[in-house]
């Protein structure tokens, strides 16, 4: 899950990450990877804590008003600010223009019957958690299916 996570946020970086001054050329694939990785923190610590209603709210498309956005958002933020040395303010910047553009993709993706990018079972999956096959059982459950 995570290379396709890294692959978009690549296809959304353009004006955050890629064109922006503050994240030097030859670091661009990094701050990629930084940000998929916070996403899949974030992710992951909610699903290995039990708390599938904001995950489920997440993937089934609320995502501009989901309190996740707002927990991915500061953990990349973090994560850039002090791994590539700016100012937290400008770190802050780039994560509210790309994140809630990838997780709203994701989401997209992930209700789409017709793209298999991203699945329900992958997600868990690639989330590694032990009990996913439970945790699967319970969104599918608030899915309705």
């Amino acid at each position: 899950m995570l290379d396709q996570l890294i692959n978009l946020v690549k296809e959304h970086a353009g004006d955050a990450i890629i064109k922006n001054p503050a994240i030097p050329d030859e670091k661009n694939t990094e701050a990629i990877r930084e940000t998929a990785g916070g996403i899949m923190d974030v992710l992951k610590g909610q699903l290995n804590s039990g708390k599938l209603d904001a995950l489920n709210g997440l993937l089934k498309g609320g995502s501009a008003d989901n309190p996740l956005t707002g927990q991915v958002s500061q953990e990349v933020q973090q994560r850039l600010a002090s791994h590539f040395n700016i100012d937290t303010a400008q770190a802050g910047k780039i994560a509210s223009q790309l994140i809630p553009v990838v997780l709203q993709q994701l989401s997209k993706k992930t209700n789409d019957p017709n793209d298999n990018s991203f699945t329900m079972e992958g997600i868990l999956s690639g989330l590694g958690n032990s009990g996913a096959g439970n945790a699967l059982n319970a969104i599918k459950g608030l899915f309705g299916k």
